[in-house]
């Protein structure tokens, strides 16, 4: 669906046609690699722990004033409204109609790299969480828990769905009205589950974009007070990344989820992915099945892709998984330490939060400047019926189209810096952990060899054409 928003080429990995890079692949992989262990041994070398640690716990507090989180918190229910009511009534063109642009690409790209920097003001301001509290203050025991959320239960609600929203986004083929009945739906779960767990624990544990939202926060320099959500102080960037890790698993698979889902919205419909279906696949295997005729073959086959694409989809954060457990282990035996795996997992499961933010941002950011920038122009016809409530109804208009071998730069830049900062944060982790300079730059060889191999896959999708069968 985000391809189709796009007014010329497809850009979900930077090109829609086959691009020659400025000097060879190797090349750049050799170079991202070669910084990487550079990096490594700086960090090994001169990395303390304490001031990311300690810096920020004796920064002053401020306060939002009252009447700009008012304004900001109804603005947030006006968005949703909206979205909700221009896919109803307004325009079937997802070009023309308010809500795709303002849901998909503003609100889940662009407010997603806001919350990098001005921390988990979604807090604050979510409408769910709106909606809910001025239900309850009319009826008081809306809001009063029924069950006791279960430990064992972590943050699964939110993976799953979390899974159904990406799904929609590459394979549902959503339509303004369809996003609304998705929207309208999704308020619904809300208001139910906080009428059965209680406002705190849902929003923490259970809507996807609070969990979403608040780990990306973790990386930002702001971070805002648990208990008086109008509170926020500075603090080192990525110390929100620091401490024992996330309590439940559950979390560590939403993170490698939000690694595994960009990369294979990135991989799903590159000429490499492609051609192994339809092309490999379809000589070893599916012959025999479908007979010799590729036309024939391509309408059945055609069911089947859907499958296998959304199997591959559910499967990825399992392999990523298993890929992430294997470098942990390594680095559990490295350091000499008896805890369960699991428990070393969930400790350093934080520090791929910069990859992930960069992978977002190399995948996607060619959104914003393309089709985001539009928003502006659809505020003054939200519905699409030729209204111009602000003047603004003819800007932005004209294509778009940013430049290759700018964007192959910036992704490769983004790309490295981001594994640079993993390694960081997961050697400030170790020292955390471990107390002994020495043994913690040894324990992370396996983590760098993992960083290695991401940086390089992410290259490569990144490098790779599209080609989607038609």
């Amino acid at each position: 669906m985000l391809l189709a928003l796009v007014p010329t080429g497809a850009w979900a990995h930077s090109f829609g046609v086959v691009y020659t890079l400025p000097v060879p692949f190797w090349l750049y992989a050799w170079g991202a690699v070669a910084t990487l262990v550079l990096s490594f041994a700086v960090v090994g070398v001169f990395a303390s722990h304490t001031p990311a640690l300690h810096a920020n716990r004796t920064a002053a507090w401020h306060t939002l004033p009252r009447w700009l989180a008012a304004a900001l918190q109804l603005l947030s229910v006006f968005g949703l409204v909206l979205c909700i009511s221009t896919g109803w009534w307004g325009t079937p063109n997802p070009y023309g109609n308010f809500n795709m642009t303002f849901f998909w690409v503003v609100f889940l790209l662009g407010y997603a790299y806001l919350t990098a920097v001005v921390g988990n003001l979604y807090a604050l301001i979510s409408p769910w969480r709106r909606v809910t509290w001025l239900i309850g203050r009319v009826w008081r025991a809306y809001d009063r828990p029924r069950l006791a959320w279960p430990a064992w239960l972590g943050v699964w609600p939110a993976v799953a769905l979390f899974f159904g929203l990406i799904w929609l986004e590459l394979f549902g083929g959503t339509k303004p009205g369809m996003l609304s009945n998705a929207l309208a739906a999704y308020t619904a779960l809300n208001l139910l589950m906080v009428g059965v767990f209680g406002s705190h624990a849902w929003f923490e544990r259970g809507e996807i974009f609070a969990v979403f939202l608040g780990l990306i926060a973790r990386m930002a320099p702001v971070e805002w007070d648990d208990l008086n959500a109008r509170r926020w102080r500075l603090r080192w960037p990525g110390a929100g990344l620091l401490g024992d890790g996330p309590a439940h698993w559950s979390v560590l698979l939403f993170v490698l989820f939000m690694l595994s889902a960009t990369a294979f919205d990135g991989l799903h419909e590159a000429k490499p992915w492609v051609e192994l279906f339809w092309t490999d696949m379809y000589r070893w295997l599916f012959i025999d099945w479908y007979g010799s005729n590729p036309l024939a073959a391509f309408s059945p086959m055609r069911e089947l892709w859907r499958v296998w694409q959304g199997t591959w989809l559910f499967a990825s954060p399992w392999l990523y998984l298993l890929v992430y457990l294997l470098g942990v282990a390594g680095v559990a035996a490295l350091a000499g330490h008896r805890e369960p795996l699991m428990a070393t997992a969930r400790r350093f499961a934080l520090s791929l939060l910069p990859i992930v933010l960069v992978y977002h941002v190399t995948h996607y950011y060619t959104l914003l400047q393309s089709q985001g920038v539009k928003i502006i122009a659809l505020a003054s016809d939200p519905f699409g019926r030729g209204w111009d409530l602000f003047g603004t109804a003819d800007w932005f208009q004209y294509n778009i189209v940013p430049d290759v071998g700018l964007v192959w730069h910036v992704q490769v830049t983004l790309i490295v810096a981001g594994h640079v900062a993993s390694v960081y944060v997961a050697h400030l982790q170790a020292l955390q952990w471990l107390r002994d300079r020495k043994l913690a730059a040894i324990s992370q060889l396996p983590m760098l060899v993992l960083m290695v191999a991401f940086t390089v896959a992410g290259l490569w999708i990144l490098s790779q054409p599209i080609k989607v069968p038609r």
